[in-house]
C-alpha cells in the first residue's frame, strides 16, 4: 500500500479530533516510515488503522507509542559526554544549585549516565535533574532503571571512555568498577542501576509540541538529543525557542551528533563544537 501525503494528513487529523496529541509538524518522511511500519506490525490498512483510534482510547495510546521513536544507550555518542564533563559541567563547580532537563528521556540510560557523571565530579548532590517523554512505557522503564544485559554490554566501553579515561590526558586513568553503579546479574542477563541513582530524577510526561512551561526553573542545560530529526524545520525552530526561553544565561543546549541549529533561531546560540549556549 503506497501512503500518500494526504493520507497522513488525514490520519494526523483524526489522532487531533480525538486526543491532544498533535503530530502534524513531525517530519513527513519520518512519520511515515512510522506508519508504514505499524500498518505491517497490525495487519492493517490506514483506513482501518483510522477508524479503529476514532473509536478506542487504549488503542490510540497504543499507536501514539508505536509511532514515537525510541533508541537510546549508555553514554551515547562518548565525544558528547567528554565534552559535557570537561568543557560545560566544570564551570558549574561553584553554583549552589545545578539544574538539567533531559528532554524526550526515552528508557532512561542517558539519564542515569548524566548522574554518573555528576556523581564523579562531586556535583550530584546539588543537582536537580528532570526526565521527561511523551511516551509512558518507556518513562516506567526509566523509573526502574533496570535494563537486558546483551542489550547494554557493548555500552560499558562508552563508560570507560568518560568515566574511567581522560581525553586530554592519556595518562590519566581513574579505576572506577562497574559495580559503583550497576548490579550486573549475567545468568538473568540484567543490569540494574542502584537505588541511589534511582532517587534523584524526576520522570514525568511531557510532549514538547504541545506542552508549555511546567518546569518554573531556568536550566543549566538541556539535554535533547536524537528528538529534533523527526520534527519539520518549523517545529524544530518552535522547540528552540522553548529551549531558548527554559534555559539560564550561557546555559548549554546538548542535540544529536547529527542535529543543529538552522534558521532564525540559530542567531539565539553560540556554537561550541558540540554543543550550543544560549546567547
Amino acid at each position: 500500500m503506497i501512503i500518500t501525503q494526504d493520507d497522513i494528513t488525514l490520519f494526523v487529523e483524526a489522532i487531533k479530533s480525538v486526543s491532544d496529541y498533535d503530530f502534524s509538524e513531525y517530519s513527513i518522511k519520518s512519520f511515515t516510515r512510522r506508519i508504514e511500519k505499524i500498518l505491517v506490525d497490525y495487519k492493517t490498512d490506514l483506513p482501518l488503522l483510522t477508524n479503529r483510534i476514532r473509536h478506542d482510547d487504549k488503542f490510540l495510546e497504543q499507536i501514539v507509542k508505536d509511532i514515537t521513536v525510541n533508541t537510546t544507550e549508555l553514554f551515547r555518542d562518548p565525544k558528547v559526554w567528554q565534552t559535557i564533563k570537561y568543557r560545560i559541567l566544570t564551570r558549574l563547580n561553584d553554583q549552589d544549585k545545578i539544574s538539567i532537563w533531559h528532554a524526550g528521556c526515552s528508557t532512561g540510560q542517558e539519564v542515569y549516565s548524566m548522574q554518573i557523571l555528576l556523581n564523579e565530579l562531586g556535583l550530584l548532590e546539588k543537582s536537580d535533574i528532570f526526565a521527561t517523554d511523551i511516551n509512558v512505557d518507556v518513562l516506567d522503564v526509566a523509573r526502574k532503571g533496570e535494563y537486558i544485559y546483551r542489550f547494554n554490554v557493548e555500552y560499558l566501553e562508552n563508560f570507560d571512555k568518560v568515566i574511567k579515561q581522560n581525553p586530554f590526558n592519556e595518562s590519566e586513568f581513574f579505576e572506577v568498577p562497574y559495580e559503583k553503579y550497576f548490579d550486573i546479574d549475567k545468568s538473568k542477563d540484567t543490569i540494574k542501576v542502584k537505588p541511589f541513582l534511582k532517587q534523584k530524577p524526576t520522570f514525568f510526561k511531557h510532549d514538547l509540541v504541545k506542552d508549555g512551561d511546567i518546569f518554573h526553573i531556568p536550566f543549566d542545560m538541556i539535554l535533547c538529543r536524537n528528538v529534533l530529526i523527526y520534527f519539520n524545520y518549523e517545529l524544530q525552530n518552535k522547540i528552540f525557542e522553548l529551549f531558548y526561553q527554559y534555559l539560564k544565561e550561557e546555559g548549554s543546549l546538548i542535540l544529536g551528533i547529527h542535529e543543529s541549529i538552522l534558521g532564525p533561531k540559530a542567531t539565539k546560540y553560540t556554537k561550541k563544537g558540540l554543543y550550543y549556549t544560549k546567547k
